[in-house]
């Protein structure tokens, strides 16, 4: 006789039922309903314009956007923004990984260590990044090293504290059970601790890079002569909503690239976290 719980969840059975919790679907699938979600924003968004129901000034068509961002990138050198804003991000999201992730580790795993540095980080991170401009232009000034430091202070905080709640997420029947078997504390921590906290961590830098590109837009709104955001905020200006959307949008599909990177990254690294 079958036992009632694996009739209800083997995958035989499982098919066609996608909405159940966890369950696995295909890639096919995956894709297709992914698409299927773009493919309803553009048609809300061609219905909304094409027919008139909003002013082009407010929400230009489709087509405005993509003429756009074509005479952007062939005769305005919106390319050139586009490197400068990538480098920006990465260098102060590369500077807060550098420091924050081992931080995080020790904060994680010591807990002399996790009462001197949590409470510190967990009162500066809500202070807003946006906040500081004005003293970042006094203390460094409006060039390079200006926009780094907000997407640094940006990341910084927040990242230590999400590495060290992933650390500590590891079990501690595992780190138990190591210790009755003879392992050194050292052995501990890079046998046991990092291995079992490593996926996490990625996706921990996975949402910090989405936070980063929102630092960066709003370091170049000021003091800023090139860059994305600076693009954004010179349209604003000239009220070309349409130079606005073909900026958002490019913001959205380079987010889109890394998000998917990371999260391919992790499965190659990581296939048992899956």
């Amino acid at each position: 006789m079958e036992d009632p719980v694996q009739v209800r969840t083997s995958p035989e059975r499982r098919r066609g039922l996608e909405l159940i919790p966890r369950a696995p679907i295909s890639t096919r699938l995956y894709m297709a309903l992914g698409v299927a979600s773009f493919a309803f924003i553009l048609a809300v968004w061609s219905l909304l314009t094409y027919t008139g129901m909003l002013d082009p000034l407010f929400l230009p068509t489709p087509t405005k956007v993509a003429a756009a961002a074509f005479n952007l990138l062939a005769y305005h050198g919106y390319l050139n923004d586009v490197i400068v804003t990538v480098f920006r991000v990465f260098a102060g999201f590369f500077l807060a990984v550098l420091i924050g992730v081992p931080l995080g580790i020790l904060v994680g795993t010591y807990k002399p260590i996790e009462a001197m540095v949590e409470p510190v980080m967990a009162f500066v991170r809500y202070m807003p990044a946006s906040a500081f401009l004005p003293l970042f232009i006094i203390w460094i000034g409006i060039n390079e090293p200006e926009k780094v430091a907000v997407i640094f202070f940006g990341s910084f905080f927040q990242l230590v504290l999400m590495v060290a709640t992933s650390t500590s997420s590891v079990p501690q029947e595992l780190v138990e059970v190591s210790y009755t078997l003879g392992t050194s504390p050292s052995r501990v921590l890079w046998r046991v601790l990092l291995p079992g906290a490593w996926p996490a961590i990625v996706d921990n830098l996975r949402i910090i890079l989405g936070w980063a590109w929102t630092y960066v837009i709003v370091a170049e709104l000021i003091g800023a002569s090139s860059g994305m955001g600076f693009m954004i905020i010179e349209s604003q200006r000239m009220l070309r909503t349409w130079n606005i959307i073909a900026g958002i949008v490019s913001i959205g599909i380079l987010g889109l690239v890394a998000d998917y990177g990371f999260k391919w990254s992790r499965s190659a690294l990581f296939p048992w976290a899956d």
